[in-house]
């Protein structure tokens, strides 16, 4: 096992003993670990995906994620906004990682129903959650909401584990917009926000690292492949 494989493997589990230590705060209501140990989860991934051997772009991502993690947690309704675009543009890397390797425009097209079904729950829970909103919060909320959309929908092209991590990220955000119209709370609600975002995190940024990874060793030619091609050339 090379150096940066073994970089890559201490990183990921340290990224997954991070994880725990943080969810255990949330039910133990232990504040002070939480606020230490969210802001350090997506630089740890990042991490380990840079050992791993993927774009720099993915771990800006992920990097952009922390900046809303931590704005998001002072709970000042001013950071809102500025954490809600760090997360976009967040978002925005993947959407350019996933043009890289033809996502735009025929990957979308060849997702069929799945995008389809994407894009009518996006506008159905918009809908739905709009009366709910402050009147400075539903344009900027809809138009995340559309990113969040478009980048689930890019990742159906780009594996299994991409295509989970976009879902769970919709799963997650939309339990936050939930709270934001004022919608009853599940319990322990943070918990279950935080549980399927770092899910989703290590999903999405996972799969494009393995399809960044199979491209390179079949020379990089073509465009985007399905699911099960994609998985046949990945480890």
């Amino acid at each position: 096992m090379t150096t940066a494989a073994r970089t890559a493997r201490a990183l990921l589990g340290a990224f997954a003993v991070l994880t725990a230590v943080h969810l255990g705060a949330l039910l133990a209501e232990a504040t002070t670990v939480v606020h230490l140990t969210k802001p350090a989860l997506m630089p740890v991934l990042a991490g380990y995906v840079l050992a791993a051997g993927a774009p720099r772009l993915l771990a800006v991502a992920l990097l952009l994620g922390c900046g809303g993690d931590t704005l998001l947690q002072t709970g000042d309704d001013g950071l809102f906004l500025v954490g809600m675009g760090s997360f976009a543009a967040g978002h925005a890397c993947y959407l350019v990682l996933f043009a890289r390797r033809g996502a735009f425009p025929g990957g979308l097209r060849r997702s069929g129903p799945l995008a389809a079904g994407y894009a009518a729950a996006w506008l159905g829970f918009v809908a739905l959650l709009w009366p709910g909103l402050a009147a400075d919060m539903r344009l900027p909320v809809a138009a995340y909401s559309l990113l969040l959309a478009t980048t689930a929908c890019a990742a159906l092209r780009f594996g299994p584990r991409a295509a989970l991590g976009g879902l769970l990220f919709l799963l997650s955000d939309a339990l936050l917009a939930t709270g934001l119209a004022h919608w009853q709370q599940p319990p322990a609600a943070q918990f279950w926000v935080m549980l399927t975002y770092t899910a989703a995190q290590y999903a999405l940024a996972d799969g494009v690292r393995r399809t960044y990874a199979a491209r390179e060793r079949t020379g990089g030619a073509g465009t985007t492949r399905a699911y099960g091609e994609v998985r046949s050339t990945a480890v």
